[in-house]
């Protein structure tokens, strides 16, 4: 979504997301199948009055303000994401006139929906409007990623800042995360209409930018290695077979051999998902959700104890054909393929099960796949 030069509206909205299948597939070329979700992160912008930036939520306590140079540092707070947003737009000669920044919204946090792409990619949009400048989707995509990179520090891959930008409604986005090349998928339309996408939130809560993400993301990036100097044509594990990698297996730890071992497979699981889709098979489809649950508990070592027990509990449940966590894992919520006229009771169920077992209540969300980041109109900007 291209941001405008019309100074009037100042309003910017981007949604939250759910992967549907492909976890931790997106930082070394492979494939993912994410949707925008209709929870969103909101961001006024207004020109200064003291000739500062400044950054406040309406959820968070805490304001951070200054000029570029003092904004270098960061804080560890909710702000180092449209702060690094904003030192990303300054290194390509973007600096948007100072400004006052105000973020709300109802993404939940910590529940691996990403909140954090949402505050990025809707204060991208909203400092290019600001600037009078523009950029294509997967340039707003690309910056962002940057920036919770370099600047907040989290190993992140492209696909939530991608999806959260360029989703479409009624859609999955099929996305090659080595070339930002994708097909939009229908989910929950035509034969898959009388589907819901629900997530269960374990109310663990998680963040990418603690070291079990990046001591995964290591034995990826590892392992990977290992392949592509056995077989010099390989550009990354998006390309890699299970066989290419059982013959380089002595020459890796067995921690990056698992790590390795899930993403390519999962690389698969992708693929056939979208067939699935495209054929109206829901059965097929949760089955390859339960498959990959399976290999991120087993392989990738990202789940727990309360997201394994969602799962379990949701496969239970009549109507329900597919379980699995969704997101960067060690918390946060699993994703659901319910049968429509099943969700009311699945949830009530879902919601018994975990109060009695940890005697927290889950947070459930109903998924509708919606458009990714805007800029509204004036008219909303009231």
């Amino acid at each position: 979504m291209t941001a405008s030069t019309d100074q009037q509206t100042t309003l910017f909205r981007a949604p939250a997301r759910v992967n549907l299948l492909g976890e931790h597939t997106d930082y070394s070329g492979g494939w993912v199948l994410p949707i925008a979700i209709s929870y969103y992160t909101q961001v006024r912008i207004s020109p200064s009055v003291d000739g500062r930036y400044s950054f406040r939520s309406l959820q968070f306590e805490g304001v951070a303000e200054g000029d570029l140079h003092t904004l270098k540092t960061r804080h560890h707070t909710w702000s180092d994401y449209p702060v690094g947003v904003l030192q990303e737009l300054a290194k390509l000669g973007i600096a948007p006139p100072p400004f006052a920044m105000e973020v709300s919204g109802n993404v939940p946090l910590g529940a691996g929906l990403s909140s954090s792409a949402s505050i990025e990619v809707a204060s991208c949009m909203a400092m290019l409007r600001l600037s009078g400048s523009s950029m294509t989707d997967a340039e707003i995509a690309l910056l962002c990623q940057r920036a919770e990179n370099l600047f907040v520090e989290s190993p992140c891959g492209i696909m939530d800042q991608f999806v959260v930008t360029a989703g479409t409604e009624g859609h999955a986005l099929l996305l090659q995360t080595r070339d930002l090349t994708y097909e939009l998928v229908p989910v929950t339309t035509g034969a898959l209409a009388g589907l819901s996408i629900v997530a269960c939130n374990s109310m663990v809560k998680h963040s990418v930018a603690t070291g079990d993400y990046g001591s995964r993301r290591k034995g990826v990036e590892a392992g990977q290695q290992v392949l592509r100097e056995t077989f010099p044509g390989l550009r990354d594990l998006g390309d890699a077979t299970v066989q290419q990698l059982e013959q380089c297996r002595d020459n890796m730890s067995h921690e990056a051999y698992k790590r390795c071992f899930h993403v390519i497979t999962e690389n698969a699981r992708v693929l056939s998902a979208r067939e699935a889709l495209m054929a109206g098979d829901a059965k097929r489809f949760g089955e390859l959700m339960l498959a990959s649950h399976i290999s991120q508990r087993d392989e990738f070592e990202d789940s727990c104890e309360e997201i394994d027990f969602l799962v379990d509990t949701a496969m239970a449940q009549p109507g329900c054909l597919g379980a699995r966590l969704t997101g960067g894992g060690f918390g946060g919520c699993t994703v659901n393929l319910v049968k429509k006229d099943e969700v009311p009771a699945f949830s009530r169920a879902i919601i018994r099960a975990y109060q009695a077992r940890y005697g927290i209540d889950p947070e459930i969300y109903l998924c509708d796949a919606v458009d990714g980041a805007v800029e509204l109109a004036a008219k909303e900007n009231a």
